[in-house]
């Protein structure tokens, strides 16, 4: 099933409010994807498989860079499954937006009778906020969820490694970054993996977990028993621009633009018959308004550098439609207009 905001996707979302989109994802989404969101409260123990080093490891705290969209989405599953979740980021006010997004999201659960006025008190409980770097050394996992932008996320992961103890994993929701290189930024290429969440996180039943070239064995199985603590279903990905998700996923949304572009049909025609014909939940043009334009095309031009092949290259007018302004939900305007 196509995520809401594909790179969100890592790259994603921090623009746009998460509210909207979940409440949108929520009316095309069967109940069996949806309920995901709520997963009973406990406190998970991880055990090793055969493969790790290690025989026992707990997940008390994870500590979540970036307040935004995926950042307080991930901090909700965690709240949500009993895992205390300490969200940072270095701007105070996205801090209270993204506490106020998490309680916003449990109220809707909680008119819905999903969940009840006691566990929304109890998931809010195991979420801490800060500013300072310095208050994640005392997380067992750290998931980076910031601006999809590699200068920055290089950045962060220098001064994250120097700051962490040697045992703590580090996880990057990039949605198009290279693992490897992401992780050849610290010291512990061994104890770093992408964790590619789908936005909106605490209704997207799956992860991407995709390992570097040291990434351990051990680290995979401490990724992939956190992403079941969570509610998830992680699926393994070898490192390559866009993994299989996106890889699969935004080259068809960018067809659809040059099918709009070519003026084949138009935008509402174009996704009609994508849900019809092909039984999507959403069309492609409205998906990338929900994605972004900004970021679609930001995608596409990794897969085009990447993999060095005409077939990625941006469609035209998706090129003009960011030039001007029009980045879909976010601005008022893309594809379709938003009030």
């Amino acid at each position: 099933m196509p995520s809401v905001r594909c790179c969100g996707c890592g790259m994603a979302a921090e623009a746009a409010s998460g509210v909207a989109d979940e409440e949108d994802i929520e009316s095309i989404l069967p109940d069996a994807v949806a309920g995901t969101a709520v997963t009973p409260l406990r406190k998970i123990a991880f055990s090793s498989t055969e493969k790790v080093t290690e025989t026992h490891m707990t997940i008390k705290t994870v500590g979540i860079i970036g307040a935004g969209t995926m950042g307080n989405g991930i901090a909700q599953a965690c709240a949500v499954a009993g895992i205390d979740a300490l969200m940072l980021d270095v701007n105070p006010v996205a801090l209270d937006k993204g506490v106020a997004t998490i309680s916003g999201s449990l109220d809707r659960l909680l008119k819905k009778e999903k969940i009840t006025a006691e566990q929304k008190a109890a998931a809010m409980s195991h979420i801490k906020t800060t500013s300072t770097m310095a208050d994640l050394a005392k997380c067992d996992y750290v998931i980076e969820a910031a601006t999809e932008n590699e200068g920055l996320k290089i950045k962060i992961l220098k001064d994250l490694d120097a700051l962490l103890p040697a045992s703590t994993i580090i996880a990057t929701n990039t949605s198009s970054i290279s693992i490897t290189q992401l992780a050849a930024a610290t010291k512990r290429p061994d104890r770093f993996i992408g964790m590619h969440f789908f936005n909106p996180v605490p209704m997207m039943a799956l992860v991407e977990l995709i390992r570097g070239l040291a990434t351990s064995d051990a680290t995979l199985a401490t990724a992939q028993e956190l992403a079941k603590a969570l509610g998830k279903t992680p699926i393994t990905v070898k490192n390559s621009p866009g993994f299989v998700v996106n890889r699969i996923l935004c080259p068809m949304i960018n067809e659809a633009i040059f099918c709009l572009q070519e003026g084949l049909a138009t935008a509402e025609d174009i996704d009609n018959g994508m849900k019809l014909g092909t039984n999507q939940p959403i069309g492609p043009l409205a998906l990338a308004d929900m994605i972004g334009l900004d970021v679609m095309i930001a995608v596409m031009n990794v897969f085009y550098e990447g993999f060095n092949d005409p077939k990625y290259r941006p469609a035209p007018l998706l090129k003009e439609m960011v030039a001007a302004g029009y980045l879909g939900r976010k601005t008022g305007r893309g594809f379709y207009t938003y009030a």
